[in-house]
């Protein structure tokens, strides 16, 4: 089986990309493994601070891992948008495959001593296990809830001059030694509720990516297009994080199957078409992603 890392330098090479999709439930797990087992691509699993509070810290390890193990498959899980040391700490000690440290809101020097501290614990805890764990730090701040919005969120600024530096991206991956890093490219957390977000800036990827040399994270996919998501892939992007255009797909399959069988009582019934909407659209993203 391959690792993370494995899989993630292999799509870097190959110039595609791994997709990154967010659950809150067992159906959405079901819904993006299929999608990727369809299409025989490997998928990384997301778990926000929220998602991990909900679904249990260690109960998302057990599930990802038993799919991983009965199916032979390369599923992987990550500990989406984590704020502290201490939260990182309980996901690499509860065995997910990687964490992001989410210094995005705090001063750049803050965010390197944040993102060192977790490094180095990541590093030490490989030594002492075996086990690898990889490491993604944000630079350049994009908003942070996965939710439908009627504008922009606040503190994010779109301008050249707002988004990340690819000087200071350099930097920043020399001083804490981390894995892949997430820039602010144009992209924001959420959707806008027109379903088009505006279009990426592909030469600052471009520019971060020649900079750090390091696999680059996309995150806040939901709402770009296909030509965004390719273009930027061939330009430094190794992965894609979705999550609303997810979650939107989960609510509206429920909600019509209900009102279609509002006398539906049984949760396996009525939460089936939510999975099975989840499923379609990863697949379709997956497809963009690996250029199927």
């Amino acid at each position: 089986m391959k690792t993370l890392k494995q899989s993630v330098w292999e799509a870097k090479e190959k110039g595609v990309a791994v997709g990154h999709f967010n659950i809150s439930n067992l159906e959405a797990l079901w819904g993006i493994f299929k999608a990727a087992q369809s299409l025989n691509v490997p998928v990384i699993i997301g778990v926000s601070e929220g998602e991990r509070d909900f679904v249990g810290v260690k109960q998302a390890v057990a599930l990802v891992k038993s799919i991983r193990e009965e199916f032979d498959y390369p599923i992987y899980l990550n500990a989406d948008h984590t704020y502290s040391f201490e939260r990182v700490k309980e996901a690499i000690d509860a065995g997910f495959d990687s964490v992001i440290v989410d210094g995005a809101k705090l001063s750049f020097d803050e965010n390197v001593k944040l993102t060192k501290q977790c490094v180095d614990y990541a590093r030490v805890q490989e030594k002492e296990t075996g086990r690898e764990v990889l490491v993604e730090a944000e630079l350049g701040y994009i908003g942070q809830s996965s939710k439908v919005l009627d504008e922009i969120p606040e503190g994010v600024l779109l301008d050249e001059s707002s988004l990340t530096d690819p000087a200071k991206a350099k930097e920043f991956v020399e001083l804490t030694g981390v894995d892949m890093l997430a820039p602010a490219v144009g992209n924001f957390h959420g959707m806008l509720r027109s379903g088009v977000d505006p279009k990426l800036n592909i030469e600052r990827v471009k520019q971060i990516s020649d900079a750090t040399g390091i696999p680059l994270v996309l995150h806040g996919g939901s709402g770009n297009s296909g030509d965004d998501f390719k273009m930027s892939i061939a330009n430094g992007i190794v992965i894609v994080h979705i999550n609303t255009e997810i979650r939107i797909a989960f609510r509206d399959g429920v909600k019509k199957y209900l009102q279609e069988n509002p006398d539906e009582v049984a949760p396996y019934k009525f939460l089936k078409p939510g999975m099975l909407a989840v499923q379609e659209v990863v697949t379709a993203k997956l497809k963009y992603f690996n250029n199927l």
